[in-house]
């Protein structure tokens, strides 16, 4: 008997790996977009595209794992589309806004920010974990190239949110770029959210959460990122305390463990 040979694009135990790569390619192409809009001065959708690219960003990889779907390909691709939609994109919508008043030097911070970017992403992607520290999956070096890309659109965000509070952020661009870009290559710990147990009771209440974050993105989507990058901010010093805090117990642990060893 014959069988029937079916057309496949991939093979059957390949097919897990699209979907990753699928959001990936297309938080890429919202990069690319938003740089594009940016030329044509349509600011408001160029950010409101890298913050799209950032959700896309976040679910990718979270995606990959939950269905095993991982690769060597994957990773790299990510990192390639993460310089373009958080290293290039953010910067130029900045430079076509505000930082090309500077002349030269408004080139020279966008293009420092850029090489910061892309030397956090090649750090990024050779760090190893020991597997004796499996507490650092928790925690970046540095602040991630999305959340960057963010924070350095906060005074055009701040403009286009338009609150009046009469205080012209817009003279503080070139500090706030050159800032962020030196936390990017920083060993400043930050919180990665990869790894945190939730417990059934507190599902409901998470959801909840992600509901009403939701719905502020989507009515006031200006106000809610200006609030999460401030809070972002302060969260950092807190994510320093967490780290030290979980490396001086690692450390007491494995010295506990050498003593037991000896005796």
């Amino acid at each position: 008997m014959k069988q029937d040979k079916k057309f496949k694009l991939v093979t059957s135990k390949k097919t897990r790996y699209l979907l990753p790569n699928i959001l990936t390619l297309g938080g890429l192409c919202l990069g690319i977009s938003s740089i594009k809009f940016s030329i044509d001065g349509n600011f408001s959708l160029a950010v409101t595209l890298i913050l799209f690219a950032a959700i896309l960003d976040a679910l990718d990889g979270r995606i990959a794992r939950l269905i095993n779907g991982t690769s060597e390909f994957g990773k790299e691709l990510d990192s390639l589309t993460d310089f373009v939609s958080f290293g290039i994109a953010p910067v130029l919508i900045l430079y076509f806004w505000n930082l090309n008043t500077y002349g030269k030097l408004g080139w020279a911070i966008a293009l420092i920010y850029s090489v910061c970017c892309v030397l956090r992403l090649a750090r990024f992607n050779l760090t190893k974990i020991d597997t004796q520290q499996e507490w650092k999956y928790n925690f970046f070096e540095g602040i991630p190239s999305p959340v960057g890309g963010l924070l350095i659109l906060m005074p055009l965000i701040y403009e286009l949110a338009n609150l009046n509070f009469n205080f012209n952020l817009k003279i503080f661009t070139p500090f706030l770029t050159i800032l962020i870009a030196l936390l990017l290559v920083s060993k400043i710990p930050t919180l990665s959210f990869k790894k945190i147990s939730i417990s059934s009771k507190t599902t409901v209440f998470l959801l909840l959460a992600a509901g009403v974050i939701f719905i502020a993105l989507l009515f006031y989507t200006f106000e809610t990122l200006l609030i999460f990058g401030l809070v972002y901010m302060l969260i950092i010093p807190a994510s320093i305390f967490i780290y030290k805090s979980q490396q001086k117990k690692n450390i007491y642990k494995t010295s506990d463990e050498d003593h037991e060893d000896i005796l």
